[in-house]
């Protein structure tokens, strides 16, 4: 039989295609109108946050330490106001086998592939992923093939993905690299037609309820070292699926932290143009996922993602790029800890919001991730400069992505930057509800409610203004 392998004719068949590479059927969890129904999704998996735990032991993922930044917590009380100066902390999720948090994600979708007679893995990622991915299917005995947006037109790829295939080639993985575009997905689709391999998605609930125990470790952390629970948690926010796993973590653990998301501002730069892919100097935890992510989660490699980030956060702030390099310097040079610069997001925000707080109490930025010759900062600004970007000291808000670099040339300028939450929450009330195909009822409204962490009121009001 001849497959029409046409662009249209493949994402035509997405559904079709990821219940086979799955074993999920996401139709399952449509209802009436508009309503999606996560819980579910996210409940039958099959897998408990008691089986998360016990897969990542052992597979050697989790248990990662706490650490207090007493360096870096007095710096912000220079700069704070009296009495003010929250105790800065950081969970090291650099010390998973992969380096990243990601490895979370990845431990239980490489075992339910295996546990369904999968042969491999295939996974769509050009970050830490794909090395999280890689090692798991090394532990557990599968193939892997990693697909990464990695070129421009002119075949110039970026040291930190350049880094991550080197890395998961290390761990036995075949790499696909392809040029910026629309391609990704598709390629990714045709390979899971053709191989019959496990799609390991980012998005999928395997993964999502994976980093739970993220969270559910830092609730436990801190009550069992201080007896109480972290005021403020900031998480690195690109997908999603980050904060996402992390707060219903928390949730699970009994722990009411304020849960903020940090990207690094990326305004005005295009993540699928070819002329600005190669200037920007961060690959994931910035506002080029993170907003459309937030407002679109959908948009995935899945039917409906697991990760939901809008129905768990309390506040969204942006850092500059500059910022982000600043604060991995000094995590380095204050605290003797060097760590890639994309997993120190939530840290700068976290320097700059701890200054709002009371010096008795505690805000964590959740996770790190490992540095290496491609992901540390030298070749990160050394390419930046290539491609033509002034880098330059001063003030980090005069920064312009895609123009040039500024780090701060103090650190009170480090300053956290708020965006508009109820914005977000209206552009996915009103995408979500332009698919609507007749009246929105109340289940409707109460689901919009839910998706977006708001009230009734406000939905109502948004969709008024839609005229539905």
């Amino acid at each position: 039989m001849i497959v029409d392998r046409s662009y249209q004719a493949v994402t035509g068949r997405m559904a079709q295609i990821i219940e086979k590479a799955m074993g999920v059927d996401y139709s399952r969890y449509e209802r009436e109108g508009i309503v999606f129904d996560y819980e579910a999704l996210m409940n039958d998996t099959g897998y408990s946050l008691e089986d998360h735990i016990r897969i990542q032991q052992t597979y050697n993922v989790g248990s990662t330490p706490v650490f207090e930044l007493h360096n870096l917590t007095a710096l912000a009380r220079k700069y704070a106001a009296p009495g003010k100066g929250a105790r800065i902390f950081v969970k090291d999720e650099a010390s998973n086998p992969a380096g990243s948090f990601k490895e979370r994600r990845a431990c239980t979708s490489v075992y339910h592939a295996k546990k369904l007679g999968y042969k491999g893995v295939i996974a769509a990622t050009s970050g830490n992923y794909g090395a999280a991915v890689a090692s798991q299917a090394a532990m557990q005995g599968l193939k892997c093939i990693i697909v990464q947006e990695c070129y421009d037109s002119k075949a110039s790829g970026q040291p930190e993905i350049i880094e991550k295939a080197r890395k998961c080639e290390a761990l036995g993985a075949e790499v696909l690299q392809l040029s910026v575009g629309p391609e990704l997905f598709y390629e990714v689709l045709m390979m899971l037609e053709d191989t019959g391999y496990f799609n390991a998605s980012l998005y999928s609930a395997f993964g999502v309820g994976g980093v739970e125990t993220l969270g559910w470790e830092l609730g436990h952390q801190f009550k069992d070292r201080f007896g109480r629970n972290p005021d403020v948690v900031v998480c690195a926010n690109a997908g999603g699926g980050n904060l996402t796993g992390t707060a219903r973590g928390l949730k699970k653990a009994g722990c009411d932290a304020q849960i903020i998301a940090a990207s690094v501002d990326l305004k005005g730069l295009s993540m699928a143009s070819d002329t600005q892919f190669n200037r920007k100097s961060f690959t994931t935890a910035h506002t080029g996922f993170g907003v459309p992510y937030a407002t679109d989660p959908d948009h995935s490699d899945v039917p409906r993602s697991a990760a939901r980030p809008l129905r768990y956060m309390d506040r969204y702030v942006t850092v500059k790029q500059g910022e982000v390099f600043y604060i991995t310097e000094a995590l380095a040079a204050l605290e003797g800890m060097e760590k890639g610069p994309a997993g120190n997001t939530s840290l700068a925000a976290a320097f700059s919001l701890a200054q709002e707080l009371d010096q008795d109490q505690i805000i964590v930025a959740q996770e790190t991730e490992y540095t290496g010759a491609g992901k540390h900062i030298q070749p990160q600004l050394a390419f930046a400069r290539k491609n033509g970007i002034e880098l330059k000291f001063g003030d980090p808000r005069t920064e312009v992505p895609g123009e040039n670099i500024v780090f701060p040339a103090d650190p009170g300028q480090l300053k956290a930057q708020e965006s508009d939450l109820d914005r977000m929450r209206s552009s996915l009330i009103r995408r979500q509800a332009s698919h609507a195909t007749a009246p929105l009822t109340d289940a409707d409204i109460a689901y919009l409610v839910e998706e977006t962490r708001s009230s009734p009121t406000f939905v109502k009001k948004v969709l008024e203004e839609l005229g539905k």
